[in-house]
């Protein structure tokens, strides 16, 4: 699957989740309602994925996660929060520049509607 349409894909299932379960929800449920949309829609998923950190000559195990990833190729990071700021933006970048992926998207489902750039980001590595 190329890249646009899965990310196509992927931000229909979070307005499907949105939609259902509106704002003020702890991020572990939009989570867990998305890995289910996803994997309805036959996609790949895996959630809660160690980040690795490679130092030098070594590999640091510091518990870093993507919250999910799909078809191993696009990562999403999930939040509820009151707004999204540049360091979620980054905690991504970072995400993706440590895995080698190319495509990211940041979503924030503490929001009454979302909207691009606002609270659903695409971060490209």
């Amino acid at each position: 699957m190329e890249i646009n349409e899965l990310s196509y894909k992927v931000r229909g299932a979070i307005f499907t989740v949105h939609n259902e379960l509106g704002p003020g929800l702890l991020e572990s449920v939009y989570e867990a309602a998305l890995v289910f949309e996803l994997i309805s829609l036959g996609l790949q998923v895996r959630s809660q994925v160690g980040v690795p950190v490679q130092y030098k000559d070594i590999q640091l195990e510091l518990g870093f996660r993507m919250d999910i990833l799909v078809e191993d190729m696009l990562i999403i990071e999930v939040k509820s929060i009151e707004a999204l700021h540049n360091v979620h933006k980054k905690q991504l970048l970072t995400y993706l520049k440590l895995s080698g992926m190319k495509l990211g998207i940041l979503v924030n489902f503490n929001v009454a509607k979302l909207e691009e750039k606002e609270s659903l980001v695409r971060i490209i590595n």
